[in-house]
C-alpha cells in the first residue's frame, strides 16, 4: 500500500523459449526493464519461463538479479551480495554446441503421434510433428546444476515471484506448468531441464514416471498461461516473436523467418485472451537489427556476445516505444 492508500500494480513477466540467443536476447532487454517500464523483474508477482525462458525465471525467482546475468554472461566479476555470484557456468559449452549430436534411433513418442493422428486438432502443429523426432543424445545436466547452485540443494519452490516452468508431456501432448497449483510436483532444476528438452536434440526428462520435453512445442510463450491471474500489466520478452523484420538472404532464413511468422501470431492470439481481464500485455521481440545479431540458428553460442550487446542497446528503446495493448487495443 503506497502512502496515498492505493495498491501497487500487480505485474507479470513471461520469457519465451529462444534457446542460447533467445536468452542472451532476454537478458539485454531484462536490464533495461526498469528503466523503460520503472520495474525491475525481481518486482513481478509471477514469472512464466518456457524452454530458455524456464532457464532465467528459475534463476531471477530464486534472487539471482539481472546485472548478475549480464556480468555472468560477459564473463566478468559478479555481485558479491548475489545470490548467483560465484556460480560457473559455461556458457558455450553447457548447450552442447550449435548442433545436436546424433540421435537414437526411432519415433520419439508413439503415443503422442497416435494421439495427433486420431484428434488432429487438439495439438499444436509442432507439438505433434515433435512426436515423430527420435530421441536425442543430448545433456542438459549443466543447465540442472546451475539452476541447483542458484536455488539451493532443498530450496522450496519460488514463490516471490512465483516460478510457472512450462513443458509438454510427451505421451499425451499435454502442456504442463510446473509451479502451478494442481501441477505435478517436481523439484525447480528438474522442471528447468523439461522445460529445455528440444525433441530430437535432448532425451526427455522424466518427472514422477512420465516424460516431458520443451514447453515451446506448445507455445512460445504460454502467455494465456496469466488470463486467470488480473494482472493490472504484463510483459512479454518472446525471442521467437518480431514485428520488424530483415530480410535473410538464404532459403534456411527465408524458412525461419516465415515460422516466426506464425509464432508472432500465436503469442498475439493468446495476448488477446490476457487482455480480456483488463490486464495491460506488452510484448516485445527482436527487431531488425537483433535478428541480423542472431542470423538463423539460436543454438549457435558463437553469436551470443553479438546478440547480447546489441540486445542492451536495442531493447530500451523498443520497451519504451512498445505499444501496450489493453482490452480495447
Amino acid at each position: 500500500m503506497s502512502a496515498a492508500g492505493t495498491t501497487s500494480p500487480r505485474r507479470g513477466l513471461v520469457l519465451g523459449a529462444g534457446g542460447v540467443l533467445g536468452a542472451a536476447w532476454m537478458i539485454g532487454a531484462l536490464a533495461a526493464l526498469p528503466e523503460a517500464r520503472g520495474w525491475s523483474a525481481g518486482e513481478a508477482e509471477v514469472i512464466v519461463g518456457t524452454s530458455a525462458g524456464s532457464v532465467l525465471t528459475a534463476l531471477l525467482s530464486s534472487g539471482v538479479g539481472v546485472p548478475t546475468l549480464v556480468a555472468h554472461q560477459r564473463g566478468e566479476r559478479q555481485p558479491v551480495d548475489d545470490p548467483g555470484a560465484g556460480i560457473e557456468f559455461d556458457h558455450d559449452r553447457a548447450s552442447g554446441g550449435a548442433l545436436p549430436p546424433r540421435p537414437r534411433l526411432g519415433i520419439g513418442s508413439t503415443h503422442l503421434v497416435a494421439n495427433a493422428v486420431l484428434h488432429p486438432r487438439r495439438l499444436p502443429l509442432l507439438a505433434a510433428l515433435s512426436g515423430l523426432l527420435p530421441h536425442g543424445r543430448g545433456t542438459l545436466a549443466p543447465i540442472g546444476e546451475l539452476v541447483r547452485a542458484a536455488a539451493g540443494e532443498e530450496a522450496p519452490w519460488p514463490t516471490a515471484p512465483q516460478a510457472l516452468i512450462v513443458a509438454m508431456d510427451y505421451d499425451r501432448g499435454r502442456r504442463v506448468a510446473f509451479g502451478r497449483p494442481g501441477a505435478p510436483p517436481a523439484s525447480l532444476p528438474d522442471a528447468v531441464m523439461a522445460s529445455c528438452s528440444i525433441p530430437g536434440w535432448y532425451a526427455p526428462m522424466v518427472i514422477g514416471g512420465r516424460r516431458y520435453v520443451d514447453g515451446g512445442t506448445c507455445s512460445p510463450t504460454s502467455l494465456d498461461l496469466l488470463a486467470s491471474y488480473r494482472l493490472d500489466e504484463v510483459v512479454v520478452l518472446a525471442p521467437l516473436v518480431s514485428f520488424d523484420f530483415d530480410d535473410p538472404g538464404s532459403l534456411v532464413g527465408k524458412v525461419e523467418r516465415r515460422f516466426r511468422r506464425a509464432m508472432t501470431r500465436r503469442v498475439l492470439h493468446e495476448s488477446s485472451k490476457v487482455r480480456r481481464g483488463g490486464t495491460q500485455v506488452t510484448v516485445l521481440g527482436p527487431g531488425r537489427e537483433d535478428l541480423e545479431a542472431i542470423g538463423v540458428n539460436l543454438m549457435d553460442p558463437r553469436r551470443r556476445l553479438r546478440v547480447l550487446d546489441t540486445s542492451l542497446r536495442t531493447s530500451a528503446a523498443a520497451l519504451a516505444e512498445a505499444p501496450t495493448l489493453s482490452a480495447a487495443g
